[in-house]
């Protein structure tokens, strides 16, 4: 890729970022095998029509790892460390919603010796009936762009 992401010295508390995703069965299956966590809420549909979801939903880490996807790729090539990961899951997923994630950084604390600083990062993943399925928070070493150093 030769997309440049966004450098320490180039953000600001307050700034948004975001990206969306319509989950597709190959979503849950795929999670079920890389966790492997095959739990019928997962992998089960006849199981899944007779609990309180009535159809499969996808797995919690994969709603998680979607949100930090899109800190990955808006700090493209500047990101040091993803330091810290915490979510929180408030409704279920399934096949056919459209997620949309919103970071805002939340604050921005310098690290002069590490030639950047840390962006402390709040964030939401809604569906498209606009219900929150997902909170989390995250804090990222970047770098500064003033240091020369490109991907």
């Amino acid at each position: 890729m030769n997309f440049i992401g966004k450098a320490y010295d180039e953000i600001h508390q307050g700034e948004t970022f975001g990206q969306n995703l319509t989950i597709e069965s190959s979503h849950i299956t795929q999670a079920c095998g890389m966790f492997g966590d095959f739990n019928p809420l997962h992998s089960d549909a006849e199981f899944c029509a007779k609990s309180r979801f009535g159809r499969p939903i996808l797995h919690g880490p994969m709603t998680s790892a979607f949100m930090s996807a899109s800190i990955g790729m808006y700090f493209y090539g500047t990101a040091v460390a993803y330091l810290e990961h915490n979510c929180r899951f408030l409704a279920p997923v399934f096949v056919g919603d459209t997620l949309s994630v919103l970071w805002t950084v939340s604050e921005t604390l310098d690290k002069p010796r590490s030639n950047g600083g840390i962006a402390v990062l709040s964030g939401q993943c809604k569906n498209q009936r606009a219900e929150i399925v997902a909170e989390a928070s995250g804090k990222i070493l970047l770098i500064n762009r003033t240091a020369g150093e490109h991907p």
